[in-house]
């Protein structure tokens, strides 16, 4: 559905650029605020303006966003490491470089992509764009994800998650030496003010979400190591921003920290999830095997799994 909104600049925004006005007051990334204003879908008092206008105190900002028309999305023979499967669920190992469902810039390719070819029955509760999708991992992090394949399922798997009864165990590389053999790390987490691309810890207890990640050390020396890790809520990136906020960053993560020639992705593969069969009940114990780069990213770290 289009929206059209519309904000009067206030004297302490004065001098402040357009786009990185218009980014505070919606939750859109600047660069989708840029492309509104290149398409003339944003105007300051009726007339059409520039990326880097100067707002002033007064102007009016109209602001439409247009409806996404959703695309057709096609099944694709994309080959796929399936774990496990029954007549309620499937749970498949994903690849890292693999977007887990269409959005623009992503309509084919994708997880939902190859389940749609795959696996012939799934859940419909989140529309043609992502069916079966109950939780989701970044495109370049590998590992286990829940799909669910039929409406009953799905509702009762979105119910567990909320209650926090699902139980999903990562292993990450990051840089530098641990020093606590365990850790919680427990802060609010949001987009990130000057990149709406990212997420970061906020300070400001009214600003983002509660974020919870908990570590224990399985290996170290004195330039990286491997944690075994938890997540307690599910914020995007949560475990990306967690690890640089307590100063050891993901190898490989180029968003959080720093790239690296011999490592091509963030370092990070959800090995295990943990969790009470959603029609069954039954105690479901499921783990992944090490992808081959993860594996080579272990020798090249000089650390023991």
């Amino acid at each position: 559905m289009s929206e059209m909104k519309i904000f009067v600049v206030e004297e302490e925004d004065k001098g402040t650029r357009l786009d990185q006005y218009l980014v505070k007051q919606l939750d859109l990334t600047r660069t989708r605020v840029q492309n509104l204003i290149k398409e003339n879908n944003i105007k300051v008092n009726n007339e059409k303006t520039e990326v880097a206008y100067k707002i002033e105190p007064n102007d009016s900002v109209r602001v439409y966003i247009p409806e996404v028309v959703e695309k057709d999305i096609e099944a694709e023979d994309i080959k796929l490491d399936i774990v496990y499967q029954d007549g309620d669920i499937a749970i498949i190992n994903k690849y890292s470089g693999m977007v887990v469902h269409p959005a623009h810039g992503h309509y084919s390719g994708t997880l939902v992509n190859a389940i749609l070819f795959q696996i012939k029955d799934l859940s419909g509760i989140n529309g043609e764009m992502r069916p079966g999708i109950v939780h989701r991992l970044d495109k370049d992090t590998s590992g286990l994800i829940i799909v669910a394949k039929n409406d009953k399922a799905h509702t009762k798997l979105t119910e567990m998650f909320k209650n926090k009864e699902i139980k999903k165990t990562y292993l990450a590389i990051v840089k530098g030496k641990v020093s606590k053999e365990t850790g919680r790390i427990e802060t609010n987490i949001g987009r990130d003010e000057k990149d709406r691309k990212k997420m970061s810890v906020s300070r400001d207890e009214k600003k983002g979400k509660l974020a919870i990640t908990t570590y224990k050390v399985i290996d170290s020396n004195e330039r990286y190591s491997l944690l075994d890790v938890n997540i307690e809520t599910g914020r995007t990136h949560q475990i990306r921003v967690h690890m640089k906020h307590i100063g050891y960053p993901i190898l490989g993560d180029i968003v959080y920290g720093r790239p690296d020639n011999k490592i091509m992705r963030q370092m990070l593969h959800a090995y295990k999830l943990e969790f009470k069969h959603p029609i069954t009940s039954e105690e479901m114990v499921l783990e992944a095997q090490l992808p081959k780069d993860f594996v080579e990213a272990l020798g090249y770290a000089q650390l023991q799994y």
